[in-house]
């Protein structure tokens, strides 16, 4: 095992994307064109990938996968002496969601069997294929149908979903992942720039990601128009049909049932206890006080991905605008893969 040239191949992949992502399409190489293309198969093959939603997740494994910080991490941990076969089922919810399990497998010395999602099955063959060349081959991975010949287990999916995973794998080591999604909590004196944050922790990627907020906490005297005034930047998503879609279904079974909502023309707000909310909906409550959110957030602790809130408040949170930023010792569910991965 080579551990430095996979790191550093990790590292010029990452510089790879950086300059392509820089580049006027004029002074595109052969390379560049082949990437473009698969950006544009992407989007075709499934609309909620769009250009600029592909181009955000690449910048952001950019600006992650530097030397240093891929050093810093897999520092913390000891790569298996013995190489094991893991299988990944990956989701497709959003672009490269399951790239972060394919470099956790391959830096703990392991060769995962990727099983893609039907909804993302281009881009992440065609990084791994350019990792490959960078790290002068010393990376190994199949592209599979049917996980067969496997010693773990790494999959993610819907509740319902992962109780036939939990089921299917019962006799294997496995990390199954289910259904979660991301709340905010606001002190009620957030100024407007943070707000502008918090909307993009919202519809970043359309609200599809594990890390979007879909229900928001605010103190009783907080003016629900602030939220909206902070929406704007992002009316645009409404242009988007399959989100329209979305949108228009939900209104109109909100009108029909005579539910309280509020309405801004391209999303709604809906004073609402439940942790998931609708595609276009946020669902938000009123607090007296912290003791009561800090109860629901324990109470539905395996549910809730991530909360973004001002450190003040004194719940462990991440900043505004910070939800779809995680850093490579981020974990799904909070399980720490690499240390799954380092006793298999």
């Amino acid at each position: 095992m080579n551990t430095e040239k996979r790191v550093l191949g990790l590292n010029k992949l990452s510089l790879y994307i950086k300059e392509f992502l820089t580049k006027n399409i004029e002074d595109y190489n052969e390379n560049d064109v082949e990437f473009q293309q698969i950006i544009k198969k992407s989007e075709i093959e499934n609309p909620w990938f769009t250009f600029d939603n592909q181009k955000y997740a690449l910048q952001q494994w950019s600006e992650l996968l530097t030397e240093n910080n891929i050093k810093k991490w897999i520092g913390n941990y000891s790569p298996s002496k013995t190489q094991k076969k893991v299988g990944l089922i990956l989701a497709g919810n959003i672009p490269l969601v399951g790239l972060h399990d394919v470099i956790s497998v391959i830096l703990s010395n392991h060769i995962p069997l990727i099983k893609l999602s039907s909804k993302d099955r281009l881009m992440l063959p065609f990084l791994l294929k350019k990792w490959q060349e960078f790290a002068d081959g010393e990376i190994e991975f199949e592209f599979v149908e049917r996980l067969e010949n496997f010693d773990a287990v790494i999959a993610t999916g819907s509740n319902n979903t992962a109780r036939y995973l939990e089921y299917y794998f019962k006799n294997h080591l496995s990390i199954i992942r289910k259904n979660r999604t991301s709340i905010a909590v606001l002190k009620g004196d957030e100024t407007e720039e943070e707000l502008k944050l918090l909307a993009k922790d919202i519809f970043q990627y359309f609200g599809l990601g594990c890390r979007n907020v879909t229900r928001v906490f605010i103190p009783h005297d907080f003016v629900i128009d602030r939220l909206f005034e902070s929406f704007l930047d992002f009316k645009e998503i409404i242009n988007h049909n399959k989100y329209a879609n979305n949108y228009d279904y939900n209104r109109a079974v909100y009108l029909l049932n005579q539910d309280k909502f509020w309405d801004n023309n391209f999303v709604m707000l809906k004073e609402d206890e439940k942790l998931f909310s609708p595609l276009s909906v946020i669902n938000f409550s009123r607090y007296s006080g912290l003791d009561e959110v800090k109860e629901f957030i324990t109470e539905n602790e395996e549910n809730i991905q991530c909360i973004v809130a001002k450190d003040e408040l004194e719940i462990e949170s991440i900043y505004f605008g910070e939800a779809q930023n995680p850093g490579l010792n981020t974990y799904a569910d909070n399980v720490d893969t690499m240390k799954f991965l380092e006793i298999i």
